[in-house]
């Protein structure tokens, strides 16, 4: 087994910057992987991924120098157990709330007496179908989570979910978070902007990781100096997007 470069990185307060894969295409995952992303996050939370689709990403992703990370769908055992199985090493999970929920997800990504993870290992790609005869020494400590901080409620409880031992990081989801506040759509609200920096600071402070995701490059360095440290920066359906718009834009105006 390898080091997981992406768990040391964090751990050094080293930035690492990434993208979200949205749209199930090995295409897209390779060319982002091999435009030299830190990390490249396959969305299992809001993109069209069954267990099979998040393995084609795996292997797409696996020929690049790139980190891949899974956000689950929801935080449940069992899900997050078929994940480990494909060879995630990098965990993301949304609506953590409570440090309660925090230690859940921890016991779930552990093998006993650390915690709940089913031994089925030997037949599935994380040991190389049973060729790694050391991954299950090995993968408690190799595995890398962070938790999503998305509600007024995980903020209250923010110290304790990120002083929760085997949580490498909390990742603040802004969208959901600015909803919960009172402001839908609307991240950018100063009292969504001034929780987010208190936030962040509390992360650090802790010695964990602190996440967020931003595409308005004029930030990227704000969020640095406050620091965050795990930054998404893009995805691929909004790059896809944005490129198809400003194409059509500038053909109709050069040939009006």
């Amino acid at each position: 087994m390898s080091e997981n470069k992406l768990k040391t990185a964090l751990a050094r307060g080293e930035m690492q910057i990434g993208t979200w894969l949205n749209l199930l295409s090995p295409a897209a995952a390779e060319m982002a992987a091999a435009a030299g992303f830190d990390w490249c996050l396959i969305d299992g939370e809001h993109g069209p991924y069954d267990v099979s689709g998040i393995l084609s990403q795996l292997r797409a992703l696996a020929a690049f120098d790139t980190s891949p990370v899974v956000r689950v769908p929801i935080g449940e055992a069992w899900v997050i157990k078929q994940v480990l199985d494909l060879g995630v090493w990098n965990l993301l999970v949304p609506m953590v709330d409570t440090p309660e929920q925090a230690a859940e997800m921890v016991a779930a990504t552990r093998y006993a007496p650390e915690g709940v993870r089913g031994m089925g290992a030997a037949v599935a790609r994380a040991s190389g179908f049973g060729l790694d005869t050391d991954y299950l020494k090995e993968a408690n400590g190799k595995i890398c989570l962070l938790v999503q901080a998305e509600t007024r409620l995980a903020l209250e409880n923010l110290d304790a979910i990120a002083t929760t031992e085997g949580v490498d990081g909390v990742f603040i989801g802004p969208a959901d978070l600015s909803a919960d506040m009172g402001y839908p759509g609307n991240p950018a609200a100063p009292e969504v902007r001034a929780a987010i920096k208190d936030a962040v600071g509390r992360i650090r402070a802790a010695g964990k990781a602190a996440g967020i995701i931003h595409y308005d490059a004029a930030d990227f360095s704000y969020y640095r100096d406050i620091g965050v440290n795990f930054l998404g920066v893009s995805s691929d359906a909004s790059l896809l997007r944005a490129a198809m718009q400003n194409i059509v834009t500038t053909a109709r105006g050069a040939l009006s």
